[in-house]
């Protein structure tokens, strides 16, 4: 019988870990608004030195000069609208870029994509770079205020106390007084800065973005390059799992056919050759049935249902030629197809280490974060990866693109090689 007690104990845990989990989603949130005001405070500062550039263009236009640098201003302004929007995407919704503006100065002033970029340079110069810099001085205000009772005694005396250059403290009352102010810094932080972030981020995500019309024209033509994509994929699929069953499996199964009736007519004159042609027999009967294994695991490997994702990743480096490192963290199964294209995807990319790149380690990441699945598969090889090699890089990129997925591929001479691969997880 459940005691009153064991029902309180119960309820205190469940709220204990409530509020542990408030605690940690606050922190989190701000922290993350914390680095993101600060790369928008970089954005800004840019921003402010191209509005600067900007307008001296525009003063110096009226006696001709400016119009010489007017086209320089331009594409540094349409760079830094790109340098925002790739900045957004990784805090937030992605942005999608509208069409390239035009270049010469006359249509670029009337162009919509050039208003925006303009609206959004005048607002992020003024309000996102205050914004950025309140972002970078609230920690150290709170850091300092809040730390000046374990430091207070080092400093000469007269000195100004708090970080608002007001008092002194020559007193462990008057340092414990300035901590408080640097608690409530931190609640400011907490409080606030998610917000912040958000209405730094507003104008890039209002003006840089394309308008509906030209997003949905956009993105008709991505998915009707991602058809054909899968279309090619699944005709280049099925033509190798018809070599492999014409070529390999069809000729073993002829000829246990052939050997079979030869043993049979045989078995009453020359029983020992036949019992050889039975063995013969059976042993292609045998590798037939290996090589139907194998092309019934090219299809979906049998491994993934029953181990799922990092057990597959986990079987292949444990195959792999090399020291391969498995880093997993995909806590919810994604579709079948998903997993099937990041399972070859990672076993034709170790294929490919293994062949061309002369590595001695490789390490694959796997992660699940927002319904998106993303690998990355690095060498310490000598690089120099080229699509065009024959190394099975066009195959790849097939595959993803018939998922709507994205492949991007760094690999320098003299190395190392990452290839990154964005998946959608859909179910």
């Amino acid at each position: 019988m459940t005691t009153h007690q064991d029902t309180a104990a119960a309820e205190g845990v469940g709220v204990g870990v409530g509020l542990k989990d408030t605690v940690v989603s606050t922190l989190s949130a701000a922290g993350a608004a914390i680095r993101q005001l600060g790369s928008g405070l970089n954005t800004a500062l840019l921003a402010l030195m191209t509005l600067l550039w900007t307008a001296v263009a525009a003063v110096t236009s009226l006696v001709g000069v400016g119009l010489l640098i007017a086209p320089v201003v331009l594409r540094a302004l349409h760079a830094l609208a790109g340098k925002e929007r790739a900045r957004l995407a990784l805090c937030g919704p992605e942005v999608v870029a509208p069409e390239p503006p035009p270049t010469r100065l006359r249509l670029a002033l009337v162009d919509p994509t050039t208003r925006g970029e303009l609206r959004w340079l005048v607002r992020h110069a003024t309000l996102g770079l205050l914004l950025g810099l309140l972002g970078v001085v609230l920690p150290v205000l709170a850091v300092r205020d809040s730390a000046f009772p374990l430091y207070w005694k080092l400093l000469p005396k007269n000195t100004t106390a708090t970080s608002l250059g007001m008092g002194s403290a020559q007193s462990w009352p008057g340092a414990l007084a300035v901590s408080l102010l640097g608690l409530g810094w931190i609640i400011i932080i907490l409080g606030l800065s998610p917000g912040m972030a958000r209405l730094q981020a507003r104008p890039g995500q209002q003006l840089l973005a394309a308008g509906p019309d030209v997003d949905l024209s956009r993105r008709v033509a991505e998915l009707t390059a991602t058809r054909a994509a899968a279309l090619d994929a699944h005709a280049v699929e099925l033509r190798r799992i018809e070599r492999s069953l014409h070529d390999g499996t069809q000729n073993r199964i002829v000829s246990v056919t052939v050997l079979l009736g030869a043993a049979r007519r045989m078995v009453a004159r020359d029983p020992a050759g036949a019992d050889e042609l039975l063995e013969r027999a059976q042993s292609a009967a045998e590798q037939a049935l290996a090589e139907l294994r194998t092309v019934s695991r090219s299809i979906l490997p049998p491994v993934l249902d029953d181990r799922g994702l990092a057990g597959a990743l986990s079987g292949l480096a444990a195959q792999s030629a090399m020291p391969c490192r498995i880093d997993v963290d995909v806590p919810e199964r994604c579709a079948a197809a998903v997993e099937a294209t990041a399972y070859f995807v990672v076993a034709e990319a170790l294929t490919n280490v293994a062949k061309h790149s002369g590595a001695r380690n490789a390490t694959v990441t796997a992660r699940s974060r927002g319904g998106r699945l993303r690998l990355r598969i690095e060498d310490d090889g000598r690089g120099g990866a080229d699509e065009d090699g024959g190394s099975g890089l066009t195959g790849i990129r097939r595959r993803i693109a018939a998922l709507d997925g994205n492949l991007t591929l760094a690999s320098p001479p003299g190395g190392p090689t990452t290839l990154e691969v964005d998946l959608p997880c859909g179910s």
